[in-house]
């Protein structure tokens, strides 16, 4: 997989990059890895940030996914595109309690829901526990939520995603619960009110033998946008919300899904190589989120982990790649690593820019050992 973790930090720490970084005086002009100061300084789509402060200065680094929909086309099967992921995405550090007692609990994001959503993330990772008669967002245990794990109820996440799909008619966005909800059809309930029913991507149109998913722009012109998960299996049947691991393979999660070379399923998934499912998702963040290291995290290491993923997932690029502190790298991040993923699905390239200079996309699926030349 190339360089382990702990080179990787090495290299940042004693400057191997620095002859590869130039000083940038133009406002509003900065590119990427070029010196800065605030935000301002950089070009639209970056933002200023330094990796480890005070050993390597500011850089300008990426803060927004290129829109493959629009700088391509929607013409392929929603299985044919990656798509950004943000774990535990209500998880937000600063958000104030709800319930009138201190949190004490982790946090995975620093960005609300919506300015995630407006950056490009696709993919929302969401912990939906019951909880004071509702339906909340909580960072718990042993399925209980409590009022020092609990951030905010359901329904108000899901009216931000209402908001975000309603100003955005060409967009689909894909939840993954990881479901605590034993109300009956506590669910169905939140979104009814929440108005996003009529987005509702339905059960019956999802590929169960290892097919395409259908064309994303038949998704987007019959408007089921929402794509919805849930962990409980039951609930298929119950409340129409497809069961997570009958259409999707996906690897460990946390330290257990960090380790060099490897890249094994979770225990409620088949087998990474199962290719009756039809959409794959790895998870690159650790067991305990610690945001000043998430930024080495989420640059070569997690392009690495995506290629061995390939690999073992029968030579197929990941459709979500879910992180946490999503906009901390050391210079493309996530967003470049599913710039990549995006190239290779669509057109065997390692960037998504070069599908757009094709006449059109090819289903293809290159060697796992191309190399990119974009920096992550």
């Amino acid at each position: 997989m190339g360089l382990s973790r702990a080179a990787i930090v090495f290299f940042i720490v004693f400057g191997v990059f620095g002859s590869s970084l130039s000083a940038c005086s133009r406002v509003g002009g900065c590119k990427l890895l070029e010196e800065c100061s605030s935000d301002d300084d950089c070009e639209t789509g970056f933002y200023c940030f330094s990796c480890f402060e005070g050993l390597r200065g500011s850089r300008c680094v990426r803060s927004t996914v290129t829109n493959q929909f629009k700088l391509v086309n929607y013409s392929l099967p929603f299985n044919k595109y990656a798509y950004l992921t943000t774990h535990n995405a209500y998880a937000i550090e600063g958000e104030p309690s709800r319930t009138g007692v201190p949190r004490v609990t982790f946090t995975n994001q620093e960005d609300t829901v919506t300015q995630q959503l407006n950056n490009g993330v696709r993919a929302l990772m969401l912990d939906t526990y019951d909880f004071e008669g509702d339906v909340w967002l909580c960072h718990s245990r042993g399925g209980k939520c409590y009022d020092i794990t609990a951030f905010e109820p359901f329904i108000e996440t899901l009216r931000e995603i209402e908001a975000f799909l309603s100003a955005n008619p060409s967009e689909i966005i894909t939840l993954i619960l990881e479901d605590y909800v034993r109300a009956p059809h506590g669910l169905t309930r939140v979104f009814k009110e929440s108005g996003l029913r009529k987005y509702w991507f339905p059960k019956s149109r999802m590929p169960r033998d290892g097919r395409d998913w259908p064309l994303v722009s038949d998704m987007i012109a019959a408007n089921q946008r929402l794509v919805v998960f849930t962990s409980v299996p039951s609930k298929e049947r119950t409340e129409g919300i497809a069961y997570q691991w009958n259409y999707m393979v996906e690897n460990q999660y946390g330290d257990g899904g960090m380790r060099d070379g490897r890249c094994r399923n979770r225990a409620e998934s088949a087998a990474m190589h199962d290719t009756g499912k039809s959409l794959v998702l790895v998870n690159y963040f650790s067991s305990i989120p610690v945001k000043q290291v998430a930024c080495v995290h989420n640059s070569a290491e997690l392009l690495g982990m995506l290629e061995t993923c390939y690999a073992a997932a029968g030579n197929r690029w990941a459709n979500f790649v879910a992180v946490d502190y999503y906009k901390r790298s050391e210079g493309g991040g996530p967003f470049e690593a599913t710039d990549t993923l995006n190239g290779r699905l669509m057109c065997g390239c390692d960037d998504v820019h070069a599908c757009a200079q094709q006449e059109r996309p090819q289903l293809l699926q290159p060697s796992p050992h191309t190399t990119s030349t974009h920096k992550l």
